[in-house]
């Protein structure tokens, strides 16, 4: 969602898949057959497969029958930006199902994996968005961003939401009712939901910050999110000002979780640092993230298990470069993720896979 294009975009580089070319709309590539032992202490992880070679891949979110992932990719570092892809989860069948203008991100299944969610800036602007100006220091950008929704081989493409804001990082409930999002539509990065059809939308959040990144707990009751919320009176109007500039830095980013309508809203970790991209563990008890807290200034991003009450910190990946946004498969026995390990070149990040071992 927000995340990957700041925190890769530092350490990711691109090169040409090895496997095959990826075709546009429709086009697609062998499957993979890459296996990779984990790592000194990565006990929670086997047999772990390797499905992207080379270039910007993350966000790979399941569909709910598990066969496949929708995640975002950009073959290129300097070249083109973000697009939305689909392959089965042995890495065959990869093909592109958004238009290839602008960027896209945060794609997701739904309606019995027969659609999916993502957000673009083509309406908006058709060529790549400009990077973040460097004046404003390490910032994320917030551009002009709308959801959308398509079939998905691309086709039936209509727009959700029609503000001119930021509308990103949109996941499904459940029950398949319910979108929850972030947005910039009444002037802060709020949390909202809205029906499946883009009506009814509902603000779950009220404070001032950042909040994003948001997925419902497996029974649709609870919500987890990233927040990062200014402390101080200077950190207030550092925030304000980068707003007004459609960016938003992440100095301090713990993770909260609320009732699906934001009541009792609790915050988990205080950790320190970037703690982002967080999922429900199946069992609903706990959440699995990814955090640099034990170096905030290095480029390492590790993934952890914490209780919902944030007790029971516990490490999932020990690889000493960056690895971020896990998903479980619906069943629990498999975990998806994005990392920069086994790279063909510095800053590769890939989509790998593993059985999920508690």
């Amino acid at each position: 969602m927000i995340a990957r294009p700041i925190f890769a975009l530092l350490f990711v580089s691109a090169c040409a898949p090895s496997v095959g070319r990826v075709g546009g709309v429709g086009g697609d590539t062998p499957a993979s057959n890459v296996f990779h032992a984990p790592e000194p202490g990565e006990s929670h992880l086997r047999n772990i497969r390797q499905l992207t070679f080379g270039g910007n891949n993350a966000e790979s979110y399941f569909s709910r029958s598990g066969r496949q992932l929708i995640f975002q990719r950009q073959e290129k570092l300097d070249e083109g930006c973000d697009q939305e892809y689909i392959m089965n989860v042995d890495g065959s069948g990869m093909r592109r199902i958004s238009n290839g203008l602008g960027r896209t991100t945060c794609g997701f299944f739904y309606d019995g994996d027969r659609r999916v969610l993502y957000s673009s800036t083509f309406r908006h602007d058709k060529a790549c968005p400009a990077r973040p100006d460097q004046s404003l220091g390490y910032v994320w950008p917030l551009g002009h961003l709308e959801i959308y929704t398509s079939r998905t081989d691309g086709s039936d493409l209509r727009q959700l939401t029609h503000n001119g804001a930021y509308n990103a990082e949109a996941t499904v409930s459940p029950d398949g009712q319910r979108i929850i999002y972030t947005s910039t539509k009444d002037g802060d990065i709020e949390l909202y939901t809205m029906s499946i059809d883009g009506t009814d939308i509902r603000r779950v959040t009220n404070r001032i910050g950042y909040d994003g990144g948001a997925f419902f707990s497996p029974d649709g009751t609870r919500i987890v999110w990233r927040a990062a919320y200014p402390v101080s009176a200077a950190d207030t109007a550092d925030y304000l000002r980068l707003l007004g500039n459609r960016a938003v830095r992440p100095a301090r980013v713990e993770l909260w979780v609320a009732n699906a309508d934001g009541s009792d809203a609790r915050q988990v970790t205080r950790l320190g640092g970037a703690n982002f991209a967080p999922y429900f563990h199946p069992d609903g008890k706990r959440i699995i993230f990814s955090s640099n807290y034990e170096n905030p200034r290095s480029g390492r991003f590790d993934l952890f298990l914490v209780n919902v009450d944030g007790t029971g910190l516990e490490r999932v990946t020990t690889h000493p470069d960056f690895d971020s946004f896990p998903m479980f498969s619906p069943d629990g026995r498999k975990l998806v993720w994005a990392s920069n390990r086994h790279g063909k070149q510095t800053g590769d990040t890939d989509i790998f896979i593993a059985d999920w071992v508690n």
